[in-house]
């Protein structure tokens, strides 16, 4: 029963955590408010997890894991059905963006409050967070940035790079939950296009992704990149 009961707490310790980063952000978070929401004692986060760092750390990892192995996954079994062909551009976005939107429709997973939280935290990311999430994403975004090159051979690498760059820009911004659309206009959109809607959301992001991986390649003007010298 002792060790039902600690691993309880843990995760009620991740859940409170989780819900709490997600709503206020990390620097905006006190551990009371964790301990709080959790129904535990300070000493029972630290005997967990030792700092609020490590506990931010653990409330991504154990999301990400599984994240990780399911973007993997789903990267090798597309490119055994090819067997060694490119895959086509819209396979790699799904591959990559698609399976973490979709994890919104899994609360075992975290659902929107992890996503939200990835999003916020991506978009406003401390320098401990940042160096972590770059650590944990290495071998994935590695496998899916050739996969990309592979792809479109017509493209040069910083091209696609800097395209990668704003999807992922994009789609952080998606998922954070700000309503942008009425923070920064005036612009009316229906309740069934809010940003809850997560059957809308999910085409229309993936649309507008794919649509951008795939646009013209830009004119450099020459004399502009003189006078920036």
């Amino acid at each position: 029963m002792a060790e039902v009961r600690t691993v309880d707490t843990r995760e009620r310790i991740l859940d409170a955590a989780e819900n709490l980063f997600m709503a206020h952000g990390y620097d905006g978070t006190s551990m009371r408010q964790i301990t709080g929401e959790a129904a535990v004692n300070l000493a029972a986060v630290n005997y967990h997890f030792g700092s609020k760092e490590s506990l931010m750390q653990e409330v991504f990892r154990r999301r990400l894991d599984w994240l990780n192995e399911e973007r993997m996954r789903v990267l090798d079994e597309m490119e055994r059905e090819v067997a060694g062909k490119a895959l086509k551009p819209s396979q790699i976005v799904d591959g990559f963006f698609g399976t973490l939107l979709r994890m919104a429709g899994d609360e075992n997973r975290g659902g929107m409050t992890f996503l939200r939280l990835l999003g916020r935290t991506l978009t406003e990311p401390s320098e401990f967070i940042r160096a972590f999430l770059a650590h944990e994403y290495k071998v994935v975004m590695d496998r899916y940035k050739e996969a990309l090159f592979k792809a479109l051979p017509e493209v040069p690498k910083a091209e696609i790079v800097w395209r990668f760059h704003f999807m992922l820009g994009a789609t952080s911004y998606a998922i954070a939950g700000t309503d942008a659309l009425r923070l920064v206009t005036d612009w009316q959109i229906e309740d069934d296009d809010s940003v809850d809607r997560l059957d809308r959301l999910v085409p229309r992001l993936m649309s507008f992704l794919l649509g951008g991986l795939r646009a013209p390649l830009p004119q450099f003007s020459e004399t502009a990149a003189v006078d920036s010298k």
